[in-house]
C-alpha cells in the first residue's frame, strides 16, 4: 500500500476530508472566477453579438464536460474501490480503459460535429448576427476540446490516487493561464471569439501538463500503467458514472423550465433577471461540488476496504460541511444581493429588483442542496446507481417541473424563485425519512458483524 493510501486508511476522517475538500474548493472557485472573467473579456473585447455567439455554443462545452464527468467519476470510483481492496493491477487497468473510452467518444463526437458544424450552429439557435461567432467557437471545441475532457479525467484520477493538492494546482494554473491568454488573444492579437476558444483549450493543455507531474512520483499507483480489456469493467465505468452525466441533463431541464415559466409571467425582463440569478448559481454551485470531489475518493476507498466506521464518519462530516457551507451561501446572498446584481450593469430598476428578490429566495435551496449532494455521492461511490439516479430524477425532473407549474399559479413570480429550493427541501426530507437512518443502521450492523 503506497503512502497516500495509508493516509486514507490511518489518518482521522476529518483530516482526510479537509485534505481533499479545501484543495477541491479552491480549484473550483478559481474555475468560477475564470467563468466570470471570460464573459467580461468577450463582452468588452468582441461585443454583445460575440458573447451571444459563445453562449449559443456552450451546450457543446457542457457535453464535453459531462462526458468527462461520466467516465471520470465512474472510473475514479472503481479505481478507489479496487485500491481499497488492495488490487492495484485492476485499478491501473480502470484508468487506462477509462482514458481509451473517453478519447474514442471524443473522436467520434469531434469528427461528426466538425463535418456538420454549420447545421449544429443553426440548431443551437444561431442567426445572421451570431452565426460566424458560434461556428468559430464550435470549430475550436470540436477539434481541440479533448484537452478539456482529458484534463478533467486525469484530475479525477489524480485526486483518487491521493494527490488532491496537485489536482487543485492544475485547476488554478489553468484558470490563470486562461485569463492571461484571453486578454492576449482578444485585446492584443485581436483574434476575437476564435482567440477566446483557443485560449480555453491551450490553458487546459497547460493544466494537463501540470497533472502529468503526478506520474513522475515514486509512491503513486498510476506511475506504472497497465491495460486489460474488459467489457464488464467498461459497463461498470459507464453505469457508475451515469448519475454525474444525468445531473448535467438536469441542469438543462432547470434552465429551460425556468426560462419558459418566467417568460410567460414577466417576458424579457423576467428572463434578464433569471439570467443574473442563474449566472450566480452556476458560479456558487461549484463550491458545493467540492463536497462531492472530497467524499467520492474517501467513500469509494472505505467501501472497498470495508472500513464501515470510517465510511459513516465520512458521511457525517460531509453532512455538517454541506449545512455550514449552504448556510454561508444563503447569508451571503441575503446580505449582498443588491451588490451582486449591480455587477451585471443592469439599467432597468425593475429587473434589478426582480433579480435581487430572486437571489434572496433562490439561495434558500443551498442549505439543503449540499445534503442531497452528499447522499447522491454516497450511493454513486458504493455502486448503488439506482438510488443515486433517483435523487437526481426527483429533484431535477419530477419535483422541479411540478413546482414550476404549480407555485406561480398561487404566489406569482416568488413561486418561480422558490421552485428549485422547495424541490431540494422535499428531496432532503425524503432522504432523512427513508434513507439516512437506514444507511447508518445497515452500515453500523455490518461493523458489529465484522
Amino acid at each position: 500500500m503506497v503512502e497516500t493510501h495509508n493516509t486514507l486508511k490511518n489518518q482521522s476522517v476529518k483530516k482526510v476530508f479537509i485534505n481533499y475538500f479545501f484543495p477541491s474548493l479552491l480549484g473550483l472557485m478559481m474555475m468560477s472566477v475564470n467563468i466570470l472573467i471570460d464573459g467580461v473579456f468577450i463582452g468588452n473585447g468582441v461585443g454583445s453579438e460575440g458573447l451571444a455567439g459563445v453562449n449559443l455554443a456552450m451546450p457543446l462545452f457542457s457535453l464535453i464536460f459531462s462526458i468527462s464527468l461520466w467516465i471520470g467519476i465512474g472510473g475514479g470510483t472503481m479505481y478507489s474501490i479496487y485500491i481499497g481492496e488492495g488490487d492495484s493491477a485492476k485499478a491501473r487497468s480502470v484508468f487506462s480503459l477509462a482514458t481509451a473510452w473517453l478519447l474514442t467518444l471524443l473522436l467520434i463526437t469531434g469528427v461528426l460535429g466538425y463535418l456538420n458544424v454549420d447545421e449544429i450552429a443553426y440548431l443551437l439557435g444561431a442567426n445572421a448576427d451570431t452565426f460566424s461567432y458560434t461556428v468559430e467557437y464550435l470549430t475550436v471545441l470540436l477539434l481541440f476540446g479533448w484537452t478539456i475532457a482529458v484534463q478533467q479525467l486525469i484530475s479525477t484520477f489524480v485526486r483518487n490516487d491521493g494527490s488532491p493538492t496537485l489536482s487543485m494546482v492544475a485547476q488554478v494554473v489553468t484558470a490563470i493561464v486562461n485569463i492571461g491568454l484571453n486578454y492576449y488573444m482578444i485585446f492584443i492579437l485581436e483574434l476575437g471569439v476564435f482567440g477566446a476558444a483557443l485560449a480555453t483549450v491551450l490553458a487546459s493543455f497547460i493544466g494537463l501538463i501540470v497533472l502529468l507531474l503526478h506520474f513522475t512520483k515514486k509512491h503513486t499507483i498510476l506511475r506504472k500503467l497497465s491495460f486489460q480489456w474488459s467489457w464488464r469493467m467498461t459497463g461498470s465505468i459507464f453505469r457508475i458514472g451515469f448519475p454525474s452525466f444525468f445531473a448535467e441533463a438536469g441542469m438543462l431541464v432547470f434552465i429551460a423550465g425556468y426560462n419558459l415559466t418566467i417568460v410567460s409571467l414577466l417576458g424579457t425582463k423576467g428572463v434578464a433577471a433569471f439570467s443574473v440569478v442563474n449566472y450566480l448559481h452556476a458560479v456558487l454551485f461549484l463550491s458545493l461540488f467540492a463536497i462531492e470531489f472530497a467524499l467520492q475518493p474517501m467513500i469509494s476507498y472505505y467501501h472497498g476496504a470495508k472500513e464501515k466506521e470510517r465510511l459513516i464518519e465520512s458521511l457525517k462530516v460531509g453532512e455538517k460541511t454541506a449545512f455550514i457551507l449552504g448556510l454561508i451561501l444563503l447569508i451571503f446572498g441575503l446580505i449582498t444581493a443588491p451588490l451582486l446584481v449591480s455587477l451585471f450593469g443592469l439599467e432597468s430598476e425593475e429587473v434589478r429588483n426582480l433579480a435581487t428578490q430572486g437571489i434572496r429566495l433562490f439561495f434558500i435551496g443551498y442549505v439543503f442542496l449540499g445534503f442531497n449532494i452528499v447522499y447522491m455521492t454516497y450511493f454513486q461511490s458504493i455502486g448503488e446507481i439506482r438510488k443515486s439516479t433517483t435523487i437526481i430524477v426527483l429533484r431535477s425532473f419530477v419535483f422541479l417541473l411540478i413546482l414550476l407549474w404549480l407555485l406561480p399559479k398561487f404566489i406569482g413570480v416568488a413561486g418561480v424563485w422558490l421552485a428549485l429550493p422547495l424541490a431540494d427541501i422535499l428531496v432532503a426530507m425524503l432522504l432523512i425519512i427513508f434513507a439516512r437512518k437506514q444507511v447508518m443502521l445497515q452500515t453500523g450492523q455490518k461493523v458489529l458483524k465484522e
